[in-house]
C-alpha cells in the first residue's frame, strides 16, 4: 500500500456493518475495487468485435459492386439509347444489310473508365411475314462487372422500308 492510503480509511470503512446479516444491505460501490475483466471476457469481446466489422466490410465490399453494376447499367442503357437513335436515322439500304456493324460513340470512349469495356454487337432478322419490308434489329452491349461476372442489355426495334407511316397506310 502506499503511504497516503494507510492514513485515510476505505470508502465503506465505518461507515457500513461488519456482520454477516448485514453485508446484503451494502451498496454495490463498496465491494472490492481490485477486479478486473477476466481473459474470457476479453475473448468473447475481440470475438464480437471481429464479427462486427467483419460483417460491415463483407456488406461495403457488396454495396461497391453493386454500385459499379447500376453505374454500368446507366452508361450501357445511354449507348444503346444514342445507337439506337443512330440506327433510325439510316437509309433502308444500309439499316438492312446484315454486314453494317456498329460502333460506340466516341462521347462515350472519352472517359477511360468507359472505353475498352463495353462491346457493342448488331444482329438483324429479316421477317418474312412482311414481303422483306421489315427488319427487326437488335442491338446488344456487353461488358465485365468488377466481380467478373459478365452482364449484357439489348434494345430492339423494327424498321421498314419506306418509314413507319409508309408501312402501316400503305399494306402491301
Amino acid at each position: 500500500m502506499s503511504p497516503n492510503r494507510r492514513n485515510f480509511p476505505s470508502v465503506c470503512e465505518g461507515v457500513m456493518p461488519t456482520d454477516a446479516r448485514s453485508r446484503r444491505l451494502r451498496p454495490k460501490f463498496c465491494h472490492s475495487q481490485n477486479r478486473a475483466f477476466t481473459i474470457v471476457e476479453v475473448a468473447i469481446a475481440v470475438i464480437v468485435l471481429a464479427m462486427a466489422l467483419t460483417t460491415g466490410i463483407t456488406a461495403m465490399q457488396r454495396a461497391f459492386f453493386e454500385f459499379d453494376t447500376a453505374r454500368n447499367l446507366q452508361v450501357a442503357g445511354n449507348i444503346l439509347q444514342t445507337e439506337m437513335e443512330k440506327e433510325r436515322l439510316l437509309p433502308w439500304a444500309k439499316a438492312s444489310d446484315p454486314a453494317y456493324l456498329p460502333v460506340i460513340d466516341t462521347s462515350f470512349n472519352r472517359n477511360p473508365a468507359i472505353a475498352g469495356r463495353f462491346t457493342l454487337s448488331r444482329s438483324l432478322t429479316t421477317l418474312p411475314s412482311r414481303s422483306g419490308q421489315m427488319v427487326q434489329i437488335k442491338l446488344t452491349i456487353r461488358w465485365r462487372s468488377l466481380d467478373g461476372h459478365e452482364l449484357s442489355r439489348s434494345y430492339t426495334t423494327y424498321f421498314t422500308q419506306g418509314g413507319l407511316y409508309e408501312y402501316f397506310y400503305n399494306k402491301s
